[in-house]
């Protein structure tokens, strides 16, 4: 029995919209995560990139549960002397909410060559108005799936 490869031509990929309002951060973010590689595809393989394009809405809107506001926090590093910078996530959900959903989604796809591809596909929106309707994204619901 010979192991299966998806062929670039045979993926056929889809585009999700999905509403972000209400969503727990962490839910959303291995939902897309998911999405993002194919896993729910059954011609998923882990070393080519199957996945669908994902856009998510109302971004600023999403909760987050106990006391998270206030005690996670986001670093980074200038590149100076004395530049490691940091934000709670009030603050980032304040300033860029579409920056905090992206670094989660990151975070929950595999470390590997395919990561930054799999990226290009998430589109992040603050509102509910996206640039997107030419692709004809589905609507998905999170609470049923796809």
């Amino acid at each position: 029995m010979r192991t299966y490869l998806p062929k670039e031509e045979e993926i056929e990929r889809k585009w999700y919209l999905i509403d972000a309002q209400g969503q727990t951060l962490g839910r959303l973010a291995t939902f897309i995560a998911r999405l993002l590689i194919g896993k729910h595809k059954p011609i998923y393989a882990p070393n080519v990139d199957v996945g669908d394009r994902v856009i998510v809405i109302n971004a600023e809107k999403i909760k987050v549960t106990g006391k998270k506001l206030d005690k996670k926090s986001y670093h980074w590093h200038t590149g100076y002397l004395g530049g490691l910078k940091s934000k709670s996530l009030r603050k980032m959900l304040e300033e860029e909410p579409e920056k905090v959903l992206y670094l989660a989604v990151k975070g929950m796809l595999p470390k590997n060559r395919l990561r930054d591809k799999r990226l290009r596909g998430l589109r992040i929106y603050r509102g509910s108005e996206h640039p997107h309707a030419a692709q004809n994204p589905q609507p998905i619901n999170l609470a049923g799936g796809i």
